[in-house]
Formats: C-alpha cells, sequence, structure tokens
C-alpha cells in the first residue's frame, strides 16, 4: 500500500469477519504486509505454558493482525465507518470525512 489510509492510534471499525462491526484502537500497522493490530478485535486464543514468569500458565486471548482492507476509520461524528479524502491545507495533508468533514488529523 502506497498510501497509508489507517495510521497508529487511530479509532477503526471493523467491515467484515468475526469482528465485524466492533469497533478499536490501532496499536500497531504493518504496512508491507497490509495488516495491523486494533484492541478488542480478532481475538485469538494462545496455550501458553507454565512458566516462572507465568506459573498458572493456560489460555490467553489475544489480538492476532487483521488485514486493513477489513478496517474502517470510524467518525465519532458520524458513529459510524467512513470513507476519507485527503487534503493539503496549510501545507499539511490532512484526511477528512467524506460525509460530514471531520478531520482525522488533529
Amino acid at each position: 500500500m502506497s498510501i497509508r489510509k489507517i495510521r497508529k492510534n487511530d479509532v477503526v471499525e471493523a467491515i467484515a469477519g468475526g469482528s465485524r462491526g466492533k469497533t478499536g484502537k490501532v496499536m500497531q500497522v504493518f504496512p508491507a504486509s497490509g495488516r495491523a493490530i486494533v484492541e478488542g478485535l480478532n481475538l485469538v486464543r494462545k496455550h501458553t505454558r507454565k512458566t516462572q514468569d507465568r506459573p498458572q500458565g493456560g489460555i490467553v486471548d489475544k489480538e492476532a493482525p487483521i488485514a486493513l482492507s477489513k478496517l474502517m476509520l470510524h467518525c465519532p461524528a458520524c458513529k459510524k465507518g467512513v470513507k476519507i479524502h485527503r487534503l493539503v491545507e496549510a501545507g499539511k495533508n490532512v484526511r477528512k470525512c467524506r460525509k460530514c468533514g471531520h478531520s482525522f488529523d488533529v
């Protein structure tokens, strides 16, 4: 992907898959593979062995990477996932909501 629409700390909404309709904050983006880790989305169960750090062991829920094509920016004004367009304002690139004009880059 040449132009990233989704960045770290953005609030996004899942538009496909088992987490469809849920929102979460982007914790990490992997542009080379086109995936992102989103807080509370695409949870998988990881079985952990007993160690000195974790004497209990057991099953842990953790976030797995999800494809960027399955995510949309969540507009707080529109209260849903929206498409964006890019503008140059005062010499800076700005991402704005297509419906209401809310700016994501403050």
